[in-house]
């Protein structure tokens, strides 16, 4: 018998994959715990909030992870120059190896649940994570302050459309092409 935190962890952990994959409104609770072999009974046990609960903590494990794994990125780089090309290889090759499947881990839920408070809260957190991860590394980087923190927001923001691009296309050419831009107006503002 599983432990009562596996048991969440798992429900979590599939409903963090099946939103990624099919958006909020196409995944059921139903799915969800047939997946994750769970109990019917553990979803509000575990969750009093909820499908709109799980999506939130979802959203913000999904977002998390995918935080940590840039961050390595990044610290592992010799430049900005360099990170932002590694991220747009880690995406592009992380959105190959799923065929075109796994896209962004908040995006999905945030534009079909956006009327949700709880859900929004999550995804603009996760959003807001990245944001500020991003923004200190430019700073740490020798950028201002501000431009660190608008150069975040362009790259965050240009590598979303570049991922729904690429799923959309079938081809992770788009997310390449963002993140080596993103590089060179990095460089710009690495000069300035």
């Amino acid at each position: 018998m599983a432990l009562r935190g596996e048991t969440r962890t798992r429900v979590v952990e599939t409903a963090r994959c099946l939103f990624r994959t099919q958006g909020y409104h196409a995944t059921g609770v139903n799915q969800i715990l047939a997946e994750a072999a769970a109990p019917k009974g553990s979803l509000y046990f575990h969750f009093p909030g909820g499908k709109q609960q799980l999506a939130a903590e979802a959203v913000t494990a999904g977002a998390l992870q995918l935080r940590n794994v840039i961050d390595a990125v990044v610290e592992r780089s010799a430049d900005p120059m360099a990170a932002s090309r590694a991220i747009g290889d880690l995406l592009a090759d992380h959105l190959v190896e799923s065929d075109f499947r796994n896209g962004c881990p908040i995006a999905g839920v945030a534009l079909d649940a956006s009327d949700s408070d709880v859900v929004r809260q999550a995804c603009n957190d996760g959003f807001s994570s990245w944001l500020q991860s991003l923004t200190d590394y430019l700073t740490r980087s020798g950028i201002e302050p501000e431009s660190a923190s608008d150069l975040a927001l362009l790259a965050i923001s240009s590598l979303e459309g570049a991922l729904l691009l690429a799923r959309t296309e079938r081809d992770a050419a788009p997310i390449r092409r963002v993140a080596d831009r993103i590089a060179k107006i990095v460089a710009q503002e690495m000069k300035s």
